[in-house]
């Protein structure tokens, strides 16, 4: 199944639905987005609002892929960085391909979809990720462009006795 990407698509009651599933079913199969499953929609929902708050501040932006039908199968945000000393990199966050369109290709044309995004923002040089350790995801990454860059061991405490690494990613876009 292809997907269209859309840079800041409108957001409505569709969209926000759309997103809210694909984070659900995302982390309910295991995707490292800020959750541990099980989640319901109700859990996720609130973490939803804020990206949109961000988005409707203008600090953050949507990248999502859509079906045919109009269903959302893969979506990721771009943060902007507050710090004058940093304004010339984003952040990809909340990067997710709905399970079943994982091991198609998807992945790599969301993340390729985020850098072109990325590099229709003014003074945008780099994009910067973290991801959580002990899923590969750092080769993922690695495979679509991206550096690791750092790495602090067990900084991220999915349960008791299962502590993973953070690992930052960056992609240089000049």
């Amino acid at each position: 199944m292809a997907l269209t990407f859309t840079f800041d698509p409108a957001v409505g009651p569709a969209l926000r639905d759309g997103l809210v599933d694909l984070w659900t079913d995302a982390s309910n199969a295991g995707g490292a987005i800020g959750f541990v499953p099980p989640v319901t929609r109700e859990d996720i929902r609130p973490e939803l609002v804020k990206h949109l708050a961000a988005m409707a501040e203008g600090r953050t932006r949507l990248v999502v892929g859509r079906d045919g039908d109009g269903r959302v199968g893969a979506a990721a945000f771009l943060a902007f960085n507050t710090h004058r000393l940093q304004r010339h990199w984003v952040w990809a966050y909340t990067v997710m391909v709905h399970p079943g369109l994982q091991g198609r290709g998807v992945g790599r044309e969301l993340m390729a979809a985020v850098a072109d995004a990325a590099r229709a923002l003014d003074g945008i040089d780099a994009i910067r990720l973290g991801c959580r350790g002990g899923h590969g995801l750092e080769r993922f990454y690695a495979s679509c462009g991206y550096k690791e860059v750092g790495r602090v061991p067990a900084a991220i405490r999915v349960a008791p006795g299962d502590d993973r690494d953070d690992i930052t990613m960056l992609l240089p876009l000049l």
